[in-house]
């Protein structure tokens, strides 16, 4: 049985759902693709350039017999469309909750409460430096946050309500198609640079490595103009 085009299917069936919904009526995802394609763009070349190095430094591997073979320096070309993938499927989920609860309230709550994950993670990032995904995953996750807060005039139309109730939905199928890369296993960590805290194979600083790629893109996306489209739909 030919396993090589495993990661490549996986990535496959984790985007057919967003994509197809994405012409429904009411969100008309697909309207919002000029803004979304442009606003990947810088994350996706900082999440490349950031997995170049950490695999060059040996935090994590991809194991062979999962992956087609085809690379971008020393990353399977499967690993360069999950920067891609994954943030098409997590605005998706984050423009539904824009178009079906646009009025969330709490959200004086909800940028308190990032701004305190801000300051946790930061400590937390400092305290374990030595390893390498915790503490670069922590503090810049941390100091993402405070760009947000710090230049809010050119991300004002970031909604940490909004995003935070869509990040809470988008830990399902994130932690389901990480559950898959980690338990075949696709993707293989050295232990010696996280914390060893798993979410059944998954280390934890997965999810604020998640949190901060969805975080980027949503606020790129925001501040390319989505929100002006949305005033038409009822």
């Amino acid at each position: 049985m030919n396993t090589h085009y495993t990661y490549f299917l996986i990535l496959a069936a984790a985007i057919a759902g967003p994509f197809t919904l994405s012409f429904d009526k009411k969100v008309g995802f697909y309207k919002k693709w000029k803004y979304l394609f442009p606003a990947m763009i810088i994350p996706a070349l900082v999440y490349i350039a950031w997995d170049i190095y950490f695999t060059s430094k040996g935090v994590w591997s991809f194991n062979e017999n999962y992956i087609t073979g085809k690379k971008l320096v020393n990353l399977p070309v499967e690993e360069v469309l999950f920067f891609l993938v994954v943030p098409y499927c997590c605005v998706f989920i984050y423009e539904c909750i824009r178009c079906y609860f646009p009025n969330l309230k709490n959200r004086r709550a909800a940028d308190i409460l990032l701004q305190v994950l801000a300051i946790v993670l930061m400590i937390t990032g400092i305290f374990f430096y030595k390893k390498y995904y915790t503490s670069w995953t922590f503090v810049s996750c941390s100091v993402f946050i405070a760009v947000i807060y710090g230049c809010r005039k050119f991300f004002k139309n970031f909604d940490a309500a909004s995003f935070l109730v869509a990040f809470a939905i988008i830990l399902i199928p994130f932690l389901i198609v990480n559950g898959f890369l980690t338990a075949i296993p696709v993707v293989l960590y050295n232990n010696a640079e996280n914390l060893n805290i798993r979410i059944y194979t998954i280390p934890f600083e997965d999810v604020f490595y998640g949190m901060l790629l969805v975080m980027m893109d949503i606020a790129f996306y925001e501040k390319m103009g989505s929100r002006g489209s949305l005033t038409s739909i009822k």
